[in-house]
């Protein structure tokens, strides 16, 4: 096992693409920061006024915002050997499929969780310069620590989730851009309809809003329920797509 997690690796590094997704994370996670630190306080925003708990929570919660580009590189993680057709040649070294997933796992695992601290601490970097220029530094209390962590954790585990679709779908176009219809279509419509918006808490976007922070919303679980249930969604993702890795022929 060893062994396929280290090849994985490999696969990952001598490309370009996980350096493309970390420098669009840190960007975007830098950005959102910038944005929030600079509409803290303004009625019309409605972000709580900088120096707040609230608004610390919020900011330390900005890494969360880009668990879509994690989830992107466990799909392009799992896909990419259909799409440049080493599957065969990587189930023929190895027969036994299920310690191909099971390695491409535990692989993006570990490798999102460098991942995840860069864009926390670009994040981090840019709310503590911005906050105290505006004469509000953290105060980094417990609360604080735990959205960050927390915030560190989801990119993680999106990674993991990634891995899991692509392995269910195996098209890569097709799976980054269902994910991304899922995400930013599917889920803002069930949350924003009455009837259904009960049903928002139990989805993965509002376990993440749960283990994170959020401005408002429906009824949400507790952090740490909601950080099961994400954990949940990841393990989900993760033994479907072994067991139909198993199963499915390679085409």
């Amino acid at each position: 096992m060893g062994r396929l997690v280290r090849s994985e690796w490999t696969k990952l590094l001598t490309t370009r693409v996980w350096l493309g997704l970390l420098l669009a994370s840190c960007l975007l996670s830098v950005g959102f920061a910038v944005l929030l630190t600079a509409f803290a306080g303004n009625p019309q925003s409605g972000i709580p006024p900088v120096g707040s708990s609230q608004y610390e929570q919020l900011a330390f919660a900005v890494p969360a915002n880009v668990t879509v580009l994690t989830l992107i590189l466990g799909i392009i993680g799992t896909t990419q050997e259909y799409r440049h057709r080493t599957a065969t040649p990587t189930f023929l070294a190895t027969p036994r499929r299920g310690h191909v997933v099971i390695a491409k796992l535990l692989a993006y695992a570990v490798a999102a969780a460098p991942f995840a601290l860069a864009v926390v601490a670009v994040t981090t970097l840019t709310v503590v310069l911005h906050a105290g220029a505006r004469g509000a530094a953290p105060a980094w209390d417990a609360d604080d620590l735990g959205v960050l962590a927390r915030s560190g954790l989801a990119l993680v585990v999106y990674a993991v989730i990634g891995v899991g679709l692509g392995a269910l779908f195996r098209n890569q176009v097709g799976a980054i851009v269902g994910s991304l219809v899922y995400l930013f279509v599917v889920e803002p419509i069930i949350r924003s309809i009455p009837a259904t918006a009960g049903v928002y808490k139990w989805l993965p976007g509002g376990a993440l809003e749960a283990m994170t922070a959020t401005f408002a919303g429906p009824d949400l679980l507790t952090a740490w329920q909601g950080g099961l249930l994400l954990l949940g969604y990841g393990l989900l993702a993760a033994v479907l797509g072994t067991l139909l890795a198993v199963r499915r022929d390679v085409v």
